[in-house]
C-alpha cells in the first residue's frame, strides 16, 4: 500500500459513500473505515466491500484521546478525511452536549494525534468536511462563498463551526496541512431516516403522515451523495492546503416544493392515483430557529479543481427513491436497531 488513509464516520452515510468510492477507486490504498456505530453508523452499508484487500474498519470513539492515538501508532496513517459527527439538527436542540463532545472535542482529539505523528508535512493532509450551516441563515437572495462570515444558528452548526476553527488554528499555529469543504444538504441511499427525504419517502410507503415544519417555506441546496463522494476525492487530491472549498448543487428548493415532488414521483412508481401521497402532507410546529435558506456558490471547485455535480436532481431523487423501495430489508433493521448485531456477528468473529 502506497497511502494509508483514515476516514472517520465511515460507516455514515456521507461516509459509507467515500469509503466505497476510495476503496473501489484506489487499490493501491489502505482505506481504515473508523466509526464509533451510533445510530446513524450502520456496517450494512458497506457490505459490497467488507472484504476487500485494502479495507479495515476500526470501531473507536474519536472522543476517546487513548483509542485514537492507538489507532494512529498502529496505521501511520498519512490522510485523514474527517466525516464523524452528530448531524441532526433537532437532536442537538435536545442534546447539545452530544455534539460539543463529537464534533468540537472529537476533532481536536484527531488533530492532536496528526500533529503527534505527522514529523513532517510532505504528502500528508488532514481534510475537515463541515457544513454550510456555520455560515447562518441567507435572505432571499445572494450565496454562501468560502469568505462568508460565520454565524451558526443552532447547538449543531455552532459546534460544526468551532471544529472547523479549531482545524484553522492548527494550521495556523502548528503548521498542521489541513483543508476544509463546507456543502449543501446531501440527499442519496443510506441515509438514517430521521432526516426529510428519507422520512418523507419512509412515510409515502406505508401511508403516513408526512410532517413538514411551519409552512415549507424553509430553501436548501441539494447534491447527491455520490456527487459529494466525487468531490471529496479531487479535494484529497487537487485541494490546496490551508484552503477552503465549498460544495454545492446549484439546486435550490423549497422543502414543501421538495416533498410535492417526491409525492408525485411515489404516486408514480407505486401507481398511485395522482395526488393520493400529496394528501399524507401535515405541517407542523416550525423547528426552533429554523434558517430561512442555504445556498451555496460552489464556483471556487468548479473553476480550480473542475468539479461539478453529475446528477440533475430529479435524476438523483429518482434513483433514491428507487434504493429505498428496493431495499426495505436495510430500512426495517436500522430503525428496529437490528444493525447492531451486524457488527458483532460480522466482524468480531474475526
Amino acid at each position: 500500500m502506497n497511502k494509508s488513509l483514515l476516514i472517520t464516520g465511515g460507516a455514515g452515510f456521507i461516509g459509507s459513500h467515500v469509503v466505497r468510492h476510495l476503496v473501489n477507486k484506489y487499490p493501491s490504498y489502505m482505506i481504515v473505515n473508523a466509526d464509533k456505530l451510533t445510530y446513524a453508523g450502520n456496517l450494512q452499508n458497506l457490505t459490497d466491500i467488507e472484504n476487500a484487500d485494502n479495507y479495515r474498519f476500526e470501531k473507536i470513539d474519536i472522543v476517546n484521546e487513548g483509542e485514537v492515538f492507538a489507532l494512529f501508532d498502529k496505521y501511520m496513517f498519512e490522510g485523514v478525511i474527517h466525516l464523524a459527527a452528530e448531524s441532526h439538527v433537532d437532536r442537538s436542540i435536545s442534546t447539545p452536549n452530544e455534539f460539543v463532545y463529537t464534533n468540537i472535542v472529537g476533532t481536536v482529539n484527531l488533530l492532536n494525534a496528526s500533529r503527534k505523528t505527522w514529523n513532517d508535512h510532505e504528502g500528508k493532509v488532514f481534510y475537515h468536511i463541515s457544513t454550510d450551516e456555520v455560515y447562518g441563515s441567507l435572505g432571499p437572495e445572494g450565496l454562501f462563498t468560502e469568505d462568508t462570515p460565520y454565524d451558526p444558528r443552532s447547538p449543531y452548526s455552532a459546534s460544526k463551526a468551532s471544529s472547523d476553527h479549531f482545524v484553522r488554528a492548527y494550521h495556523n499555529t502548528y503548521g498542521l496541512p489541513v483543508i476544509i469543504s463546507n456543502c449543501s444538504n446531501n440527499y442519496g441511499p443510506n441515509q438514517f431516516p430521521e432526516k426529510l427525504i428519507p422520512l418523507a419517502i419512509n412515510n409515502i410507503k406505508t401511508g403516513r403522515k408526512v410532517p413538514v415544519y411551519g409552512k415549507g417555506e424553509n430553501i436548501r441546496d441539494w447534491v447527491y451523495v455520490e456527487d459529494h463522494a466525487e468531490a471529496i476525492d479531487i479535494i484529497l487530491h487537487k485541494g490546496v492546503t490551508g484552503e477552503t472549498y465549498n460544495i454545492g448543487g446549484n439546486n435550490e428548493w423549497k422543502n414543501i416544493d421538495l416533498v410535492y415532488l417526491l409525492c408525485e414521483l411515489m404516486d408514480q412508481k407505486l401507481g398511485r392515483p395522482e395526488g393520493e401521497s400529496a394528501s399524507l402532507i401535515t405541517f407542523v410546529k416550525d423547528r426552533a430557529g429554523h434558517d430561512k435558506r442555504y445556498a451555496i456558490d460552489s464556483s471556487k471547485i468548479a473553476t480550480e479543481l473542475g468539479w461539478k455535480p453529475a446528477h440533475a436532481f430529479r435524476e438523483g431523487l429518482s434513483k433514491t427513491i428507487d434504493w429505498y423501495l428496493d431495499n426495505q430489508k436495510w430500512l426495517q433493521n436500522v430503525l428496529s436497531g437490528d444493525y447492531e448485531k451486524y457488527y458483532e456477528e460480522q466482524y468480531l468473529k474475526r
